[in-house]
């Protein structure tokens, strides 16, 4: 059974490694009170008064308490992350890297801008963590890269993948979830789905180009796509058609 985990993480890639580990060091930490989870919300006072930028990081690695609700969040974080760096994003893990950074970025900028609206401050001033919302967003852009793939909920009930949003939203909603979180993830996941696979359709242009600092993180290797031998793709030249006697 070990290593049967080791195995599994050890062929996770770099990207989704690296995320799930630290959100699962972070949580354990909280759980052992050797890390404070108030140093890790999200306050826009104290990062912008006090300088405390950490937390614009930490409010994404932290998953609240190691419970059922733990358990299932990092269920999506690995299977969905996991699918969209191997497949989407496969051969480009600085791209990848690049959305993760707009969706967080996207998302702190809405709770940001949102904590200073009137009649909806007090809303957004109770989201401490956008860690949840991250992960929607990934299922987000993942439902909508891969709409026609048929899932079930529970054995329930049959869909696809294009309402997997949506189908857990209106779960959150029925658990008595705030509904928040997920349509932040919502948000987010659209915009990066809009500037990057619609605009640049619609215009020729696309706005969202990986920044070349992000790609010398990466050394990402290209993907070879193996041609089987003795496979024709093209019509056979007239000689070698086969004539009727």
């Amino acid at each position: 059974m070990a290593q049967a985990v080791e195995e599994w993480y050890k062929q996770m890639p770099i990207i989704t490694r690296s995320y799930l580990t630290a959100a699962i060091i972070t949580s354990i930490g909280c759980s052992l009170e050797i890390i404070s989870p108030s140093n890790l919300y999200l306050i826009p006072k104290l990062v912008v008064k006090q300088y405390q930028v950490w937390r614009l990081v930490t409010n994404f690695l932290y998953f609240r308490k190691m419970d059922l609700d733990f358990l299932f969040h990092m269920f999506f974080l690995a299977r969905y992350c996991k699918l969209l760096e191997e497949n989407s994003f496969r051969g480009r893990t600085a791209d990848f890297f690049y959305m993760l950074l707009f969706g967080a970025t996207v998302l702190t900028g809405i709770v940001l801008v949102g904590g200073m609206i009137p009649y909806v401050s007090q809303s957004f001033a109770k989201i401490l963590l956008l860690s949840n919302s991250l992960t929607f967003m990934m299922v987000y852009v993942w439902s909508k890269q891969n709409p026609f793939i048929h899932m079930s909920f529970l054995g329930l009930f049959t869909f696809t993948a294009a309402y997997l949003p949506w189908v857990l939203l209106g779960f959150s909603v029925l658990v008595g979830a705030s509904a928040w979180v997920d349509l932040l993830g919502m948000i987010a996941g659209h915009a990066y789905y809009f500037l990057e696979d619609v605009y640049p359709r619609m215009t020729g242009r696309r706005p969202l180009r990986t920044p070349a600092v992000i790609k010398a993180l990466f050394a990402d290797e290209p993907v070879v796509v193996a041609r089987p031998a003795n496979v024709r793709f093209a019509a056979p030249p007239v000689d070698e058609v086969p004539q009727n006697q």
